[in-house]
C-alpha cells in the first residue's frame, strides 16, 4: 500500500513542537512566515472590524446584554431557564467589567475569537495537508461570509467556532501521539467549554467519534484510538465537567412547552428539500439563493460535492485528515436538516461553527488538484473567493440610518423628564433597553390574550430576563406624569398597542430600523 504523509508525523511542521523554550519561539515565528499567517490574519481582521458598529444592536443581542447584567452566580440559574448554556455570558460580563459595554467593545468579543479560529483553522490543515493548503484555508476561511457575520454580533456563535477547531486540532495531535496524553486533556477542556457555550457542540462529539470509526475501519493502515482507554475517559472527563449543568439542561427539556409558549423555539419555518442548498447559499452570500435560476441554485452545493469529492479521492494520507473535515462540515448539517422536518431547528447561526469546514474542503481539493490540473484550481479559487466577495458585499449593505438605535436616539433627545415609554413585544424592548440614555424605565406592553389568560412571558427563555414590574397590562393603567407616553412598536402591519385609550391624542412620530415611536398626550 502506498502511504504519502503530507506532514512529517514527528512534529517538526507544527508551530509548538520544540522542546526548549527559545527554540519553541524560534520555530513558531519561522512557522508564521511560512504560513503567511500575519497577512492572512490581518485581511481577518480588516473584514470582520469594517462596519463592525454600523449594524444596531438586535434582539437576541440584547438579550445577552441583558443577561451579562447579573452576576455570575445569577448568569448560571438564569442561562438555566434560557435556551443557551451560561458560558459566553460569563466572559461577556467579565469583558464588560474591563473594557464597558460600548457597542464596539461588546462585539470584539465576537470578532477576536473569529479572527483567532482563523488560525487555528490555517493550523489544522497544516496538521492533516499541506503548507499550500493551509495557506488556502486562511485566506478562504478570512472571507468567508458566514463566519464574519458571526464575528460581529454579540452572541456565543464565533466562539462555539474557536473551542470546536481548537479540540479538532488537539483531536489530531493525539492521534498522532497517543501516548501523550496532554493532548485529551486539552480535548477534553475544551470540548467542555464547547458545550458549556452552545447545545449543538454535541454534533461535533458525533463528527469525531465517527472519524475515529472511519480511520479505525479504512482498509489497509487502521489506527485502533477509538478503542483506548485513553480516548474513553477523555469523554468520561467530559461529563463529568457537564455534569453541573445537567439538571439544568433536564430541567430546560421537560419546559419546552414554556419556550414555545414564549416563542423561545418552535419560531423556526419548517424545511423543504430546498432549505439544503439554501443554507449552503446563506454560508456563501448571506442569501437563501431561492430567487437564483434553478441551474444556478443547485450548482454551488453540487460544486462543493465535488470538491469534497477531489479532497477524499486523493488523499493519501495515514490519518485521513480530508474525512475529518468532511465529516465536521457535512454530518452536522444534515443530522439538522433531517430532524427539522420534525422540530424546525435549520438556522444558519445554529450550524455556522460547522460551515468553518467548507473553505477547508475547497482549499484541500484546489490544493490536490493543482499539481495536475492547473487550471481548473485556479478557476475554482478564483470561483470560490468571488462567491465570498458577494457574500461580504451582501454583509456590509447596512443603512446606518435606518437602525433602531437612530429611532431611540430621537427618543432620547425629545424626552421629557416624566415621560413614559412602552414596547410593543420583547425584541424591541431588548433592542431598545440597550440604547435607551433616558431616566425612565421602557415598559413592555402585554395585553391578556383573547382567551383571557395573562400575556405575560413565563420564567422561561427571554421572560427570565426581565421583572414583572416591566410589563403593563393595560394602557390605561399608565400613570398621567406629564401626561406624555412613546409607544414602540412595529412600523409596518397592524397597530399592536390599538385600541388606544380613549382621549390620547398623537403629536409626534418617527420611524427607523422596522419600528417606529409615536408620542401621544394623555387627555
Amino acid at each position: 500500500m502506498e502511504v504519502r504523509r503530507e506532514t512529517p508525523v514527528d512534529g517538526a511542521q507544527g508551530p509548538h513542537a520544540a522542546p526548549r523554550p527559545w527554540a519553541s519561539v524560534q520555530r513558531l515565528l519561522r512557522w508564521v512566515r511560512e504560513h503567511w499567517l500575519l497577512p492572512i490574519l490581518v485581511l481577518a481582521t480588516a473584514v470582520r472590524f469594517y462596519d463592525l458598529t454600523a449594524a444596531a444592536i438586535w434582539g437576541d443581542e440584547g438579550s445577552s446584554l441583558l443577561l451579562s447584567q447579573y452576576s455570575l452566580s445569577e448568569i448560571w440559574s438564569h442561562a438555566a431557564h434560557d435556551v443557551h448554556p451560561p458560558l459566553y455570558f460569563m466572559l461577556l460580563h467579565g469583558w464588560i467589567e474591563l473594557f464597558g459595554d460600548g457597542i464596539f467593545s461588546i462585539r470584539c468579543l465576537s470578532a477576536l475569537p473569529g479572527i483567532a479560529t482563523v488560525w487555528l483553522g490555517v493550523w489544522l490543515m497544516d496538521l492533516i495537508a499541506t503548507r499550500r493548503a493551509a495557506l488556502l484555508t486562511g485566506v478562504l476561511l478570512a472571507l468567508l461570509p458566514t463566519a464574519v457575520r458571526y464575528s460581529q454580533e454579540v452572541r456565543m456563535y464565533s466562539l462555539l467556532g474557536l473551542w470546536l477547531i481548537g479540540a479538532t486540532i488537539a483531536l489530531v495531535y493525539w492521534i498522532r501521539y497517543p501516548r501523550r496524553t496532554r493532548y485529551l486533556v486539552a480535548y477534553a477542556l475544551l470540548m467542555t467549554a464547547a458545550f458549556y457555550t452552545h447545545y449543538f457542540t454535541a454534533l461535533c462529539v458525533v463528527c469525531h467519534w465517527l472519524y475515529l470509526g472511519v480511520i479505525r475501519l479504512q482498509p489497509g493502515y487502521r489506527l485502533r484510538h477509538i478503542q483506548r482507554p485513553g480516548w474513553w475517559l477523555a469523554n468520561g472527563a467530559i461529563v463529568l465537567l457537564y455534569l453541573p449543568w445537567v439538571p439544568s439542561l433536564i430541567d430546560l427539556i421537560q419546559h419546552m412547552d414554556l419556550l414555545k409558549a414564549n416563542g423561545d423555539v418552535g419560531w423556526e419555518d419548517p424545511v423543504t428539500i430546498s432549505s439544503l442548498p439554501s443554507m449552503i447559499w446563506s454560508f456563501l452570500i448571506q442569501d437563501d439563493g431561492e430567487k437564483l435560476p434553478t441551474p444556478l441554485f443547485i450548482a454551488m452545493p453540487l460544486a462543493l460535492l465535488a470538491l469534497m469529492w477531489v479532497a477524499l479521492a486523493r488523499d493519501r494520507s495515514v490519518f485521513r485528515g480530508s474525512a475529518l473535515v468532511a465529516i465536521y462540515s457535512v454530518v452536522p448539517l444534515l443530522l439538522v436538516f433531517g430532524v427539522s422536518f420534525i422540530s424546525p431547528v435549520f438556522i444558519e447561526r445554529y450550524v455556522t461553527a460547522y460551515a468553518l469546514g467548507l473553505p477547508m474542503i475547497a482549499a484541500l481539493a484546489i490544493d490536490r488538484l493543482y499539481s495536475g490540473f492547473r487550471v481548473i484550481a485556479l478557476m475554482a479559487l478564483m470561483l470560490f473567493v468571488g462567491v465570498e466577495l458577494v457574500g461580504l458585499k451582501n454583509n456590509a449593505t447596512v443603512d446606518t440610518n435606518d437602525q433602531i438605535s437612530v429611532m431611540v436616539e430621537y427618543v432620547n433627545q425629545h424626552f421629557v423628564a416624566g415621560d413614559r415609554i412602552v414596547t410593543s413585544d420583547m425584541l424591541w424592548y431588548l433592542s431598545y433597553v440597550y440604547y435607551n440614555r433616558t431616566d425612565t424605565k421602557p415598559l413592555l406592553y402585554t395585553p391578556p390574550l383573547p382567551n383571557g389568560t395573562s400575556g405575560r412571558p413565563n420564567a422561561y427563555g427571554f421572560g427570565t430576563l426581565v421583572t414583572q414590574d416591566v410589563y403593563i397590562d393595560s394602557l390605561g393603567s399608565l400613570p398621567k406624569g406629564t401626561g406624555r407616553v412613546w409607544l414602540i412598536g412595529t412600523a409596518e402591519g397592524p397597530d399592536e398597542f390599538a385600541p388606544l385609550p380613549a382621549g390620547w391624542q398623537g403629536v409626534n412620530k418617527t420611524q427607523a430600523g422596522g419600528a417606529n415611536a409615536r408620542l401621544f398626550v394623555m387627555h
